[in-house]
């Protein structure tokens, strides 16, 4: 489907769906008031030791604000978890905040990042959480996500899915020691490293602006490409969302639209344990969009039903969207002859789980003229978009 076809109805009721309000939202911080909405991010966790310094002179300050010293500039120092508590040195407490004087940066693990650090002591070791004002925050998951030198408009709508993923998470998450973490799990944020002029333009160019459904602040996921068409969010997770719905999707042109890999028997059997060699692969359920639900691996050794996420998992795959071919000799084919086969090939489509905005979809609607609003109503079908403000 052309994206000019299906846009067309879009466009129509635009002006309908598209307007603005201002949620307030009281801050409580755990240090003084802050003219900005802070988001807190896991760096490292279950850490013997943690990498800390600061770009400019930084206090050190326990749990209760109580003044323990002051770091040096540029002086790499290494947080331990020593007895159940953090120390730095001389230094320990039962937690350690890191707060650069000035404009300074923080440093955690191996590389800068924006705000302060606060380290916890935990059961499995040192937890590092980078305070972090969201703003700043995106224009890093933007360059992590995505690519600085992207469209603008595929930059702004990853911007406000973003902010808006991580609002969501922050209001569910309150009570816990963090909102987000920055791996795939929740949103790839790697500090300073991924800053540029491209994410600073689109971080800027829409400042709290978020998506909503029902006045509530929307779980905006996304992925890197679907392979055609995204997926209804109860086929891929558990709870049906009225905002995450099946649609076409615009990543003809994503270098993982389609792809296969190639194992030996050996390789397969290795990987899918309790079946002995394995024979055949057979979906038997799938999504309306061919993503795989279930499928029963058959073996000389017995059979087994897998889901498609744990046989991604196992088999280390770009997505839930493939079938499997059985290889005879070095011929991939459906047909056996009644020979085991030597091995299997799997080709699929897409990257990720095909739930919400396609990354690579918003790309190539943003090289044919697409605004951010109209990629992010097409994705996030039924939300409006909406701009917070801090007081």
């Amino acid at each position: 489907m052309q994206p000019g076809v299906f846009f067309a109805s879009l466009l129509s009721t635009l002006g309908k769906r598209y307007f603005w309000i201002s949620l307030v939202f009281w801050l409580v911080m755990v240090a003084p008031a802050q003219a900005a909405l802070i988001l807190r991010v896991a760096v490292q966790e279950g850490a013997d030791q943690v990498k800390v310094g600061s770009s400019t002179k930084a206090a050190i300050r326990d749990g209760s604000g109580r003044n323990l010293g002051e770091l040096t500039a540029n002086s790499a120092q290494s947080a331990q978890f020593r007895s159940g508590k953090v120390a730095i040195g001389s230094w320990a407490a039962n937690q350690i905040w890191i707060e650069p004087i000035g404009n300074g940066y923080v440093w955690i693990g191996d590389r800068w990042y924006r705000g302060r650090t606060l380290i916890l002591p935990q059961k499995s070791g040192l937890t590092a959480v980078n305070y972090v004002d969201i703003e700043q925050y995106l224009y890093s998951v933007l360059g992590a996500e995505m690519s600085g030198n992207w469209p603008q408009e595929a930059l702004k709508a990853q911007a406000v899915a973003a902010r808006s993923y991580a609002l969501h998470q922050r209001l569910k998450s309150e009570t816990d020691l963090y909102d987000v973490d920055n791996t795939q799990s929740s949103q790839v944020y790697k500090g300073l490293q991924t800053e540029s002029s491209g994410t600073y333009s689109a971080v800027d160019a829409t400042v709290g602006q978020v998506l909503i459904y029902n006045s509530q602040i929307i779980l905006a996921v996304f992925h890197s490409a679907s392979g055609g068409h995204t997926e209804n969010v109860e086929d891929v997770w558990t709870e049906p969302l009225p905002y995450l719905r099946a649609v076409p999707d615009f990543d003809q042109s994503a270098p993982v639209y389609q792809w296969k890999e190639n194992f030996t028997r050996d390789q397969m059997s290795n990987k899918i344990s309790g079946v002995g060699n394995v024979i055949s692969m057979k979906p038997e359920r799938t999504t309306a969009y061919g993503s795989i639900l279930t499928m029963k691996v058959v073996g000389d050794g017995g059979s087994r039903v897998m889901s498609g996420a744990d046989l991604r998992r196992v088999l280390n795959l770009r997505s839930t969207r493939f079938t499997v071919i059985p290889q005879y000799g070095g011929i991939f084919s459906a047909r056996n002859g009644g020979k085991p086969p030597t091995g299997f090939q799997v080709a699929g489509k897409g990257f990720g789980h095909a739930v919400g905005m396609s990354q690579w979809g918003a790309y190539n609607l943003a090289r044919q003229g697409y605004g951010y609003q109209q990629i992010l109503l097409h994705y996030y079908r039924g939300a409006s978009l909406a701009r917070i403000a801090v007081q």
